[in-house]
């Protein structure tokens, strides 16, 4: 008997800003925002230090986390080791968020995951076109590189785990609202429900003080609400979970397959990801939200010969942000992870970026605070946007184009799934996605992929007129 869990949004953006446009627009925020700086006005630019910054006497710095998912989990861990007090809110302490789980190699060994987390190796990847011609991927991968497929109640709960080794506090909670600070340096009052170990109930309301929030709360984050962080666009991911006879699951061993077409998703994919007695098998859209079960139907019936005699165990449904925020830093509160919008276009991956941010954010408030000993101010936490900005926005930048080029039409995705036959572009595409970082080309090579490029985006229109032709 499959199980529904379905999260929906609350608004959405007017549009589908880039993710330069939002930085130019957070800057601007920042600045109007200075001069009312919980520390006192300060002239934009001027970054004060954590040592002008008044020392908390007989205390610690203390810091709510809400959301206990990568980004909560990975940022209450590196504030708690820090030395700052951290309480870690989440309401779904076994939440399994629908979500294909694909990590890179280099988070396990960024966030030392242990090898058990991890539910398969996958090494082949085949992605096949709308005319179902299917493409081999993963030649170029050396003998030890991979892509780690987990579930996220599995990592989430780990990442938990380590947080409270670490000294933090976790809450099976729910999180209200935040009550802003009456005056310079005073404390943000959270306001919560409290559950038991059982989880049921009304819960028991609660009020925690604060000297910073770090709002990792999801898609339809309380957190950025309360900071007026503005709306933006999301995607609507729908997944099955289905187990599968253990023949078909040989095939899937070490193997992930991705759909695109008109058919499975006007513009992002479908999926057959798989888990340790399992695969995922989901879709999503942004255009088209109100017609994801007939996406995901024609996804199944994309993957049926491999996926027959299955039976559906789960099936989730939950947003995905499509561009950051607006605003993900105002005050003493910062976003992260989902919460903040660092979602990926053209590939849809979250995971790494969310842990990423969590823990940079965190590390700019042990590091602002002097390892919890005084106050914080905007002007500390800002400075994980500008270093994420720094790191990150070249791949959001890239993915974003591929997305446009690539998606949005059945030729254009001929033409993507004809490109990623070339060893060149798969050893380009793994190198950049393993290790997160866009790796510079050849330059001979680089004019060779365009002209195919060119030529496989002819070709793949020609094909579609004819397809049109023949459907008159």
């Amino acid at each position: 008997m499959a199980s529904l869990s379905t999260t929906t949004s609350t608004g959405t953006g007017d549009s589908i800003r880039s993710f330069a446009d939002l930085r130019r627009q957070t800057r601007l925020l920042s600045s109007r925002a200075a001069s009312n700086a919980q520390l006192g006005r300060r002239l934009p630019g001027v970054v004060r230090a954590s040592r002008s910054s008044p020392r908390l006497n007989g205390r610690k710095l203390r810091v709510a986390v809400v959301g206990g998912g990568p980004a909560g989990g990975a940022a209450a861990e590196a504030l708690a080791k820090g030395g700052v007090e951290t309480i870690l809110i989440e309401r779904k302490l076994d939440n399994c968020k629908p979500c294909g789980g694909a990590i890179p190699l280099c988070m396990v060994d960024e966030f030392g995951l242990p090898l058990d987390l991890i539910d398969r190796r996958v090494t082949k990847m085949k992605m096949i076109s709308p005319s179902n011609v299917a493409v081999d991927i993963g030649r170029t991968l050396g003998p030890h590189e991979y892509i780690g497929m987990v579930r996220r109640e599995v990592l989430d709960a780990y990442l938990r785990g380590r947080a409270a080794d670490a000294g933090a506090s976790v809450i099976n909670g729910l999180f209200l609202r935040l009550d802003q600070p009456e005056g310079p340096g005073g404390s943000y009052k959270i306001h919560y429900n409290e559950y038991s170990a059982g989880g049921g109930g009304a819960g028991e309301r609660r009020t925690e003080e604060v000297d910073a929030v770090v709002g990792a709360d999801g898609a339809n984050s309380r957190v950025a609400k309360s900071i007026g962080a503005g709306e933006y666009e999301y995607a609507i991911a729908f997944q099955e979970r289905v187990r599968i006879p253990e023949a078909k699951m040989e095939y899937y061993k070490e193997r992930a397959e991705m759909y695109v077409g008109d058919d499975v998703s006007p513009d992002f994919y479908g999926w057959v990801f798989p888990k340790c007695d399992h695969v995922a098998v989901g879709t999503g859209t942004v255009t088209h939200k109100t017609d994801i079960k007939k996406f995901q139907a024609a996804t199944r019936l994309r993957a049926k010969d491999k996926i027959e005699g299955g039976t559906i165990i789960r099936v989730e449904a939950h947003p995905i942000p499509e561009h950051p925020r607006p605003r993900r830093v105002l005050g003493r509160v910062a976003l992260v992870g989902d919460a903040a919008g660092y979602v990926t276009k053209c590939s849809g991956e979250g995971i790494y970026f969310a842990a990423k941010s969590g823990r940079m954010c965190a590390e700019a408030i042990v590091e602002g605070s002097e390892n919890g000993t005084r106050m914080i101010d905007e002007s500390d936490i800002r400075k994980y946007l500008e270093k994420f900005d720094k790191m990150y926005w070249p791949t959001y930048k890239v993915l974003d184009i591929l997305q446009k080029v690539f998606y949005r039409s059945n030729a254009a995705r001929e033409a993507f799934v004809e490109m990623c036959a070339d060893d060149y572009v798969q050893k380009m595409t793994f190198d950049s996605y393993l290790y997160k970082r866009v790796v510079p080309g050849n330059p001979l090579d680089d004019l060779k992929l365009a002209v195919n490029t060119i030529g496989s985006l002819v070709r793949a229109n020609a094909l579609g007129r004819e397809m049109d032709k023949l459907t008159l």
